[in-house]
């Protein structure tokens, strides 16, 4: 694998990233925490060094789970954590100075260090972009000592580029796949001018671009890709990148197809298009299992 800059912070990280919503166990159906260590694991023995999570993971598993994987491995690696959701109900007025810091806290303790290395706004709602005092809270969180780096994760692409005129953003994580490639078209370049870093999530579509699913393919009752295909949870891009369950087959039946007429992989039609030669993404890809650390979750 490739190594990228990750944006102004100075990190050497592998292009692809170990995306860890998956080992929280919950919305995917449940986890085995023997089977999610062997897959951090795994990730850290082929030269993973990026880990993506989030303080509602699990409701903190996750990233417990990684503070586990620190304590048994010397390799350096860095962890990007996020916080908002966590917020009921989940407006922008709640996300205050306050809040962000009892946030902060609770993810340095799960995760057992004194600093966290990178802390994104977890797709907070629209109007925060607009609140310079969020970003500023933010700041002071720097200045504290408690987090290194901020950035944030969107819905769409819209808020990405709202996001990168403050500053110290210094990563941007958006949807990014052959179903959605508008971040390609509108955000990549302004992104890679600021030297902002781009993380690539959901880049096989929860699953579906890797081939696996079929049409009688069933999901666990508490899987996302069970109840939130309509958006009756969150928001519906997080579920198959928002693209209907059948559509989306009939898509992907058509990628071989697609890519000897144009004379590529099949990945590059698919997962892989998150990695652009010259350009910044990191996908993080999501796993559960040791066999799905070098495979596909999300």
């Amino acid at each position: 694998m490739q190594t990228r800059t990750f944006g102004r912070t100075g990190w050497q990280v592998y292009e692809i990233g170990f995306g860890a919503w998956g080992i929280g166990g919950g919305q995917w159906g449940g986890a085995d925490e023997t089977e999610s260590m062997a897959a951090l694991h795994a990730a850290l023995d082929n030269g993973i060094t990026f880990f993506d999570t989030a303080d509602v993971y699990g409701d903190g598993l996750s990233e417990r789970l990684i503070a586990r994987l620190r304590r048994e491995r010397r390799e350096p690696f860095y962890v990007a954590t996020k916080a908002g959701r966590r917020l009921s109900p989940h407006v922008a007025s709640g996300y205050t100075a306050a809040n962000l810091g009892a946030f902060v806290d609770r993810s340095l303790t799960n995760l057992g260090v004194e600093r966290l290395d990178l802390v994104q706004l977890h797709c907070p709602p629209t109007e925060v972009y607009y609140r310079p005092e969020v970003f500023a809270a933010l700041d002071d969180l720097v200045t504290a000592g408690k987090i290194r780096f901020y950035g944030v994760s969107v819905e769409r692409v819209e808020e990405a580029l709202k996001a990168i005129e403050y500053p110290h953003v210094q990563s941007v994580q958006i949807i990014f796949n052959a179903f959605r490639l508008r971040p390609a078209e509108l955000f990549f370049e302004k992104a890679r001018k600021r030297q902002v870093a781009v993380i690539a999530r959901v880049p096989l579509a929860s699953g579906m671009l890797s081939g696996r699913f079929t049409r009688t393919t069933e999901f666990p009752a508490d899987d996302h890709r069970t109840f939130n295909r309509e958006g009756a949870m969150f928001d519906r891009g997080e579920t198959f990148s928002g693209v209907d369950y059948e559509t989306g087959l009939a898509a992907v039946e058509r990628l071989p197809v697609i890519a000897v007429e144009e004379g590529v992989g099949v990945g590059a039609t698919g997962g892989e298009c998150g990695r652009i030669p010259g350009e910044i993404p990191l996908d993080a890809v999501g796993h559960v299992r040791q066999e799905h650390a070098l495979g596909e979750r999300s």
